[in-house]
C-alpha cells in the first residue's frame, strides 16, 4: 500500500486481510474468538446502556449483541463494544497476537489515502439492504431498538456507530462522516456535525444555495466503514475509495431510491432523508467523547426521513462514548498514534522514537512523544508539530515530549518524566486559538455561543536539558535487557 510519509517496517505472521465482508461475517468471527455475548430481554430504556457502560471500560470485555428487546420485533438487534480484545485486530484485518502498539504500527503501514492506493467502488442494482423498505406513512424510526445510552441523555440515539454519506454540491465528491443521530419522532431525526467537518461544510454549501441537503445515514453496517467515516481522510477523497484500497477490491454500493446517494449493498440499516436548510430541532444532551454531557438547549439540523432500508433481522451498530478511557478512545489511540508519528516525521522532525495518543484523553487531549534529542530545541519542535499536524490539530490539549528511554504508551511513566525532567517556568509553551471540539467541557458557554470553538495547547518539554544532559541524575529505571531477565526469573512474584 502507498504511504503518505516514511514508515517503519513491521513484520506480521500473516498478510493483512479481512476475515469478514459484512457485519454478520464479523459476528461469526467474534464468536469464533470467544468474544461475543448474546443478551436477550434487555430494555432500550435502560438495560442496554447500563450493560454498555460496564463492558466498555475494560478492553477484555466481550462484544454485546442484544436481541428480543421489549417493544421491538424479535431479531431487531443492537451490537456494542465491538472494538476490544482480539477483535480489535480482526476489525482492522490483522493477526490477533499483535499488542496495541504493534497493531497501531501495522495499521499505519497499510492505511493510505494517496491516489495510487485507492480503489473506487462499483455500483450494483440490488443488495440485502433492500430486503425491507419503509416509505411514506410506513416510515417508523421508533420500530428499531434505539437505546438511551446514558442516564441523562436527552433522547434515544439510533446512531452512534453511524456514518452519514453526503455529497459536495460543487464537486460531486462523496464523504463519509461519523455524526451521532438522535431520534426526534417516528419520521424525523437530527444529527450532530461539528464546525469544520466535511458533512458540516456540505450542509453549509446547500444552505448558501437555499436548498435541502440529501443525506443517508448508515446506522448499521460493517465496522471498517464506520471507523473510516470517523477518520482524518482529507477533503476530496472518498472513504469508499480508501476502504476499497484497504480491502484490495471495490466496495459494492447501491443508490438510495429517494436521493440517489450511495451506500453499501450489505449494510444493515440505512436512513435516507432531506436536511432542511433553515429548520433546527433540539439535540441532546448526550454523553460525549470527553466524558461529559453536551450542553442543554443545543439545536441541530432537522432531517425528514424519506425512506428506511433494512435487512431481515437488522442490527444497529452501537459505539456510544463513555467516561474515559473507553472503547472509543482505544480505537482512536490505535488508529491515530502511529499515523501522528508519520505526520511529525513528514514535517522533517528527525529521530521520533515513539508516539501515543492516550486513551484517558480520548486519544486527542494527551499525546506522548519520545525522541532521541539531536540539537537544542528539538523537543520544542517535535511538540509544536505534534500539536498542529493533520492527526493532532483537532481537540488537542497537552503534548509531552520525552527522551527515547521513556515508554510514552505507559501513562504513569509519561507523567513521571514530566514531573522529573520539566521545569514549568522555562520548559512549557502555550499555543493559543487552536482548533478544538464543541465537546470540550472547558469551553466557556458564552464563547461557544459566539462560535469561538478554540482552545490552548500545552507543550511540555520533559527531555533532559540538552545543554547539560550528561550531568542529569541517572535514572533508576532498569535497562530493557535487565528488566526482561528479572521478569523471566521472578515474574511469578508480580
Amino acid at each position: 500500500m502507498a504511504e503518505t510519509a516514511p514508515r517503519k517496517a513491521i513484520h506480521v505472521s500473516n498478510e493483512h486481510r479481512f476475515a469478514y465482508q459484512d457485519l454478520r461475517d464479523w459476528l461469526v468471527e467474534a464468536e469464533r474468538l470467544g468474544e461475543l455475548e448474546v443478551i436477550t430481554g434487555a430494555s432500550w430504556e435502560e438495560d442496554i446502556g447500563m450493560a454498555a457502560t460496564v463492558a466498555k471500560y475494560r478492553d477484555g470485555s466481550p462484544a454485546l449483541l442484544f436481541d428480543e428487546v421489549p417493544g421491538c420485533a424479535k431479531g431487531f438487534r443492537v451490537l456494542c463494544n465491538f472494538f476490544g480484545g482480539k477483535r480489535k485486530n480482526l476489525t482492522l484485518g490483522f493477526p490477533e497476537h499483535l499488542n496495541k502498539v504493534e497493531l497501531s504500527e501495522a495499521w499505519a503501514g497499510v492505511y493510505s489515502h494517496e491516489q495510487r492506493a485507492l480503489i473506487p467502488p462499483v455500483y450494483v442494482d440490488d443488495g440485502p439492504v433492500f430486503e425491507n423498505i419503509m416509505t411514506g406513512d410506513d416510515i417508523d424510526v421508533l420500530a428499531f431498538p434505539s437505546p438511551m445510552w446514558h442516564e441523562d441523555d436527552g433522547g434515544r440515539y439510533i446512531g452512534t456507530g453511524t456514518y452519514n454519506v453526503t455529497q459536495d454540491p460543487d464537486t460531486g465528491w462523496y464523504n463519509l462522516g461519523c455524526y451521532r443521530v438522535m431520534v426526534i419522532d417516528d419520521k424525523t431525526v437530527a444529527y450532530n456535525s461539528a464546525p469544520g467537518k466535511h458533512g458540516r461544510i456540505h450542509h453549509e454549501k446547500h444552505i448558501a444555495k437555499g436548498e435541502k441537503m440529501p443525506v443517508v445515514m448508515v446506522v448499521g453496517g460493517e465496522p471498517l466503514a464506520f471507523l473510516l467515516g470517523g477518520y482524518e481522510v482529507p477533503s476530496g477523497v472518498s472513504e469508499f475509495d480508501v476502504m476499497g484500497g484497504l480491502r484490495g477490491k471495490p466496495i459494492e454500493l447501491v443508490r438510495g431510491k429517494e436521493t440517489g446517494l450511495p451506500f453499501p449493498a450489505d449494510a444493515e440499516i440505512v436512513i435516507e432523508g432531506w436536511v432542511d436548510p433553515n429548520e433546527v430541532v433540539p439535540e441532546g444532551p448526550f454523553g460525549d467523547w470527553c466524558g461529559s454531557y453536551t450542553e442543554p438547549g443545543r439545536v441541530r439540523p432537522k432531517c425528514d426521513v424519506a425512506a428506511i432500508y433494512y435487512r431481515n433481522d437488522p442490527i444497529i451498530l452501537g459505539f456510544p462514548p463513555q467516561h474515559l478511557p473507553d472503547e472509543f478512545s482505544r480505537f482512536r489511540a490505535i488508529t491515530r498514534s502511529a499515523l501522528m508519528k508519520r505526520n511529525i516525521e513528514a514535517a522533517g522532525v528527525p529521530d521520533i522514537h515513539q508516539v501515543w495518543c492516550h486513551e484517558v484523553g480520548g486519544s486527542r487531549m494527551l499525546t506522548g512523544v519520545s525522541i532521541k534529542a539531536r540539537y537544542p530545541g528539538h523537543a520544542t519542535q517535535a511538540g509544536h508539530i505534534a500539536s498542529q499536524c493533520h492527526a493532532g490539530a483537532y481537540a488537542g490539549k497537552w503534548v509531552i515530549v520525552t527522551d527515547e528511554d521513556i515508554d510514552v504508551t505507559d501513562l504513569e511513566e509519561l507523567i513521571w518524566a514530566a514531573l522529573m525532567c520539566c521545569d514549568p517556568a522555562t520548559e512549557m509553551d502555550i499555543i493559543k486559538n487552536a482548533w478544538t471540539s464543541n465537546a470540550d467541557p472547558r469551553l466557556h458557554p458564552e464563547e461557544k455561543a459566539k462560535g469561538n470553538v478554540t482552545n490552548s495547547r500545552l507543550i511540555i518539554d520533559a527531555t533532559k536539558p540538552y545543554h547539560w544532559a550528561d550531568r542529569f541524575p541517572k535514572s533508576t529505571k532498569p535497562k530493557p535487557e535487565v528488566l526482561e531477565a528479572a521478569r523471566k526469573k521472578f515474574g511469578h512474584l508480580a
